[in-house]
């Protein structure tokens, strides 16, 4: 077996954007991820689902693997032949003991890369509104980690007393009065400028500002929570915050069902400026054997259309058709059928352009579509999830259409059921199957939060477990979904 590879990837320091192309494309392409607490989960989608996905935690006041068993399963994977990324926040030499790691790999000749990020250390205090340096005010930089392995102060607090330019502290939120203390004691004016920024890089953040006097009683009293940074010196005084605000800023929402779907809205949200987060409880879980489903395709010039009613659907299909080795022109004379604009997205990926998507997407509406579209003598092939709606086939059993209905995947929970309440501003549903499973689950929603689900029969679950109040998005689609919040939440639509 020959050796593999690790990639050391920063992950940049907050929301999962700020990671550069070329991570993105070590996530792409690896079999093993080994990541921190600190990185944004929604990077781990870019990975293929047979990926493993390893958490070695790192983050503060919570367990955490010993950097020596990183090291370990880092060498253990690439001995096994394995691509791994290992996914750091941040840049992984600043504070991120990726140096560690480096040596590890070379003790062991194992070939290896590092992918620079964006550090905290630069970008936090930037997105507060704070330079870092600023022409004839602050020529340098100098960054320390504020919390040692050993847990006590910083070295050289002396030192830095003295020095002129900006001071970054990492880490060093519980220290802050030590580190205050020792500044002041050591030269530094208890006038100078000092803020702290808690969470700064995501949606929902929190910058302290005031000086080397008051900051200790100023973060307690706004109950700062780690992970934060600690910034002094005169360009601590700047407010240069973004006067271009997000229609969504200060927004929270809870975003469930597939990572697929979840991925692509969480996205939108995000770019609008809402806090997302995915409540992840739902599985894709493919038919491996499947007999019918190839068989169908192996003879797939019997069918005159093919009629998918999801995009996990749509991606099964294509999949299939490329380990089956089906050359995809075999397709030339077929005519494909979706349920909607997300469907047929996946299949232009591959050239494909559907051929009929209803006005609405629903799977009554894609039947009614069908009847009056295709000929008595047409065979369908119809692939989709194991609980698709009934009222696809009722409509083309009165119809008199002739079809083979596959089921090629199913949608299961994952996880052990668990008591949680969902407190966010907002809660999305794409399906009735996920509000079925969210309950199962054990989920409840509180009373201040504001739900949107896609379609009426999604909206019909709702209403079996006594959920009375909703807003269904126009469009079937996640750009229907964030209009109906940007409504909601009076910012407006059509975005």
């Amino acid at each position: 077996m020959s050796i593999g590879k690790v990639y050391i990837v920063g992950a940049g320091c907050g929301d999962y954007d700020l990671i550069t192309l070329r991570g993105i494309e070590c996530l792409k392409k690896c079999d093993t991820v080994v990541y921190d607490s600190l990185v944004d989960n929604a990077l781990l989608e870019y990975t293929e689902d047979t990926t493993e996905k390893i958490c070695v935690g790192k983050r503060a006041g919570k367990h955490s693997e010993k950097q020596s068993t990183i090291n370990n399963i880092l060498v253990e994977k690439a001995k096994s032949g394995k691509t791994v990324v290992r996914l750091k926040g941040g840049d992984p030499f600043v504070f991120g003991r990726g140096g560690e790691e480096v040596l590890a790999l070379q003790e062991n000749n194992i070939p290896y890369s590092v992918v620079p990020g964006v550090t905290s250390a630069v970008a936090v205090p930037e997105l507060a509104g704070i330079p870092v340096t600023h022409r004839n005010l602050s020529r340098s930089l100098h960054i320390i980690t504020g919390h040692t392995a050993q847990d006590t102060l910083p070295d050289n607090l002396k030192e830095y007393a003295k020095l002129k330019g900006t001071l970054v502290f990492l880490m060093g939120l519980k220290k802050l009065p030590q580190i205050v203390q020792g500044l002041v004691e050591n030269g530094k004016s208890k006038n100078t400028p000092a803020a702290v920024v808690s969470n700064g890089a995501y949606a929902v953040n929190q910058t302290v500002r005031g000086t080397l006097e008051n900051i200790c009683s100023l973060a307690e009293e706004s109950k700062v929570v780690p992970p934060a940074i600690i910034v002094v010196g005169e360009t601590a005084a700047f407010d240069f915050s973004p006067t271009l605000e997000q229609p969504l800023k200060n927004i929270s929402v809870t975003v469930t069902g597939t990572q697929r779907l979840a991925h692509k809205l969480s996205k939108q949200l995000s770019i609008l400026g809402a806090d997302t987060r995915h409540l992840d409880y739902l599985n894709v879980i493919e038919y491996q054997s499947n007999p019918l489903f190839e068989q169908a395709l192996n003879n797939i010039n019997s069918y005159h259309y093919v009629v998918l009613t999801s995009m996990n659907g749509a991606e099964i299909f294509l999949k299939r058709l490329h380990s089956l080795k089906i050359d995809i022109r075999s397709l030339a004379n077929i005519k494909f059928a979706v349920i909607g604009t997300g469907t047929a997205s996946v299949l232009e990926k591959y050239g494909i352009f559907a051929d009929l998507i209803p006005k609405v997407y629903t799977s009554a509406e894609l039947g009614r579509l069908l009847v009056d579209s295709v000929e008595k003598s047409d065979r369908l092939l119809i692939l989709r999830a194991e609980n698709g709606s009934k009222e696809l086939t009722e409509i083309l059993d009165n119809g008199g259409i002739k079809y083979s209905d596959i089921k090629t995947y199913d949608i299961q929970l994952q996880g052990d059921s668990q008591s949680c309440m969902v407190d966010t501003d907002f809660i999305t549903f794409a399906s009735s199957s996920g509000v079925k499973s969210f309950f199962e689950k054990g989920y409840s929603i509180s009373s201040k939060t504001k739900i949107v689900c896609i379609g009426e029969i999604t909206a019909r679950a709702l209403l079996q477990h006594n959920i009375k109040e909703f807003n269904i998005a126009k469009t079937k689609d996640v750009h229907g979904v964030v209009n109906a919040i940007l409504k909601t939440a009076n910012c407006g639509a059509d975005t």
